[in-house]
């Protein structure tokens, strides 16, 4: 990897604030906010919005459609055959 082509590439917490939730992870990101972490560190933090704690499709509260439903109406709606 050449070193003055690249972006500084740094650990980084990414903290989800409606779930309560956070992560240390590497990043690009960078902030002028710092947490200090459970191992004493002080890194970068950055506030999102949505996260896998947080999101619909992984915490299994995702609504599913009734196709079954959607067909038949649209089948009374237009008559097909």
């Amino acid at each position: 990897m050449q070193q003055d082509k690249h972006p500084d590439y740094h650990p980084v917490v990414f903290r989800d604030r409606a779930a309560g939730y956070a992560f240390l992870t590497r990043s690009t990101a960078t902030s002028d906010q710092t947490i200090e972490w459970d191992d004493g560190e002080t890194y970068p933090v950055v506030d999102v919005e949505i996260s896998s704690e947080s999101h619909p499709f992984y915490t299994g509260k995702a609504r599913t459609v009734d196709s079954e439903g959607r067909v038949a109406a649209f089948e009374r709606r237009y008559g097909g055959g």
